[in-house]
């Protein structure tokens, strides 16, 4: 069979199931089957297929996934997370569009807590939208932040998805993580810029700021009570690898230890809390476990039918460059985006794309923040951007879609002009 027809029956049959509504990971494992079958001789194929699924899931570098889920899981269902952002909102004080700059600056700090831009998106949700809305705040103020904000779990350490990444691709996954540090700050630079200049152009957007002043003793106090000890977590996630103590995976393990100390120094380190927090983890990390199985049994197939060889050296043939190169597998990513969910996107292009970008001597940590800013891009990319839902589940009633999708189009453009910086000056990503 010519790698043409082992890419269109691989790849067009896990995209034909997909659009019949069948879920990801059955889609997947439908077609790893047949392909086993038809590349690899059979049921020997198929146990040959069931052995390497085996040890894709085995590895010691997925154990960070779950241990940052669980710390996630904890700071929210403890309340912790709350408790900074109460502290944070003292600080602000009397500032226009408060609210919309505290989305922002704890948004980010809890992405640094949490890992995950799902739970990050309805914490911001649940806890701020209330607010907002009784204050005045237009929608699209209240909308657009939260989601750009939720997203940025995704590039910001401890990200799960950078983990899988680094994992799937074979990077380096200490590196991944510092790498997303400097762009996910620029990032929140940028936000922050976008509400400014919303005020200012609309500043009905926002209400008018309340006379009333929180004592410079209070916001000290608040400081110090709520927010300082997150730095122990950050410390231990973040703080351990670059100072070269400990593997992502100790730090993923000391990350959960610092929360649980915290929440038991604060008294909020409650059975119910914790029981919540290990369903949740189990859930999603069962689920993200299943995926990578049938993700690296595709990839397999791809490499045995001679699909993968045969598209690199069909992109070879184009004599593109490294710059070119990126930007065409951004388009891809972008496209992709708007109909699938990030990690089948992954699934399917980790095993053309690295061989490309390793022909191009492009730096794989360069690639790993482009693709995971483009895989944050797509989470909020009409028309099926999983936080667009997520937003629409706890917007007031009568919100469409389309408000959802206007209200974050200029931080959705804060994250295509980043990436664009990126691709042309990686040196703001190698800096370890």
């Amino acid at each position: 069979m010519s790698w043409q027809a082992a890419a269109l029956l691989l790849g067009g049959g896990v995209i034909f199931l997909m659009a019949l509504g069948t879920p990801v990971v059955i889609a997947f494992l439908t077609v790893n089957l047949i392909g086993a079958v038809v590349f690899m001789g059979g049921l020997g194929g198929i146990d040959q297929l069931i052995a390497n699924a085996t040890s894709s899931i085995t590895s010691f570098a997925l154990v960070p996934v779950p241990l940052f889920i669980l710390m996630g899981e904890l700071l929210f269902h403890t309340g912790m997370a709350v408790r900074v952002f109460d502290a944070l909102d003292k600080i602000l004080g009397a500032i226009r569009a408060r609210l919309a700059y505290l989305t922002v600056i704890g948004g980010t700090i809890f992405a640094t807590l949490s890992g995950s831009s799902i739970a990050n998106t309805a914490m911001l949700g649940s806890t701020l939208m209330p607010d907002m809305e009784k204050r005045g705040y237009s929608k699209s103020l209240i909308m657009g932040p939260i989601i750009a904000t939720g997203s940025i779990a995704m590039i910001i350490p401890p990200s799960s998805l950078a983990v899988l990444l680094g994992s799937l691709a074979k990077i380096d996954v200490g590196a991944l993580l510092l790498a997303g540090v400097v762009p996910g700050i620029i990032l929140s630079l940028m936000y922050l810029a976008v509400i400014r200049l919303h005020v200012w152009i609309d500043p009905e957007a926002a209400p008018p700021v309340s006379p009333v002043s929180v004592p410079t003793r209070e916001k000290a106090l608040a400081l110090l009570r709520d927010v300082a000890p997150m730095g122990l977590v950050i410390f231990a996630v973040i703080g351990l690898i670059i100072l070269g103590v400990a593997s992502p995976t100790e730090s993923a393990a000391f990350g959960v230890l610092a929360v649980a100390v915290l929440a038991l120094i604060y008294g909020k380190l409650r059975w119910k809390a914790v029981e919540k927090a290990l369903w949740g983890t189990l859930s999603v990390s069962v689920m993200m476990l299943v995926i990578i199985l049938a993700s690296a049994t595709f990839s397999q197939l791809l490499a045995f039918s001679g699909a993968s060889a045969g598209l690199v050296a069909w992109m070879a043939g184009f004599e593109l460059g490294p710059h070119a190169t990126l930007l065409a597998m951004l388009a891809v990513l972008i496209l992709l985006g708007m109909f699938m969910d990030q990690l089948s996107i992954m699934m399917l292009t980790l095993p053309i794309f690295m061989p490309l970008i390793g022909m191009q001597g492009i730096d794989p940590l360069q690639f790993g923040i482009i693709m995971l800013l483009a895989l944050e891009l797509s989470l909020a990319t009409p028309p099926f951007g999983l936080l667009l839902f997520v937003m629409l589940g706890v917007a007031p009633k009568g919100t469409s879609i389309w408000e959802v999708v206007r209200a974050c189009l200029p931080y959705l453009a804060c994250t295509l002009i980043l990436i664009l910086v990126l691709i042309w000056l990686p040196g703001l990503i190698i800096w370890q």
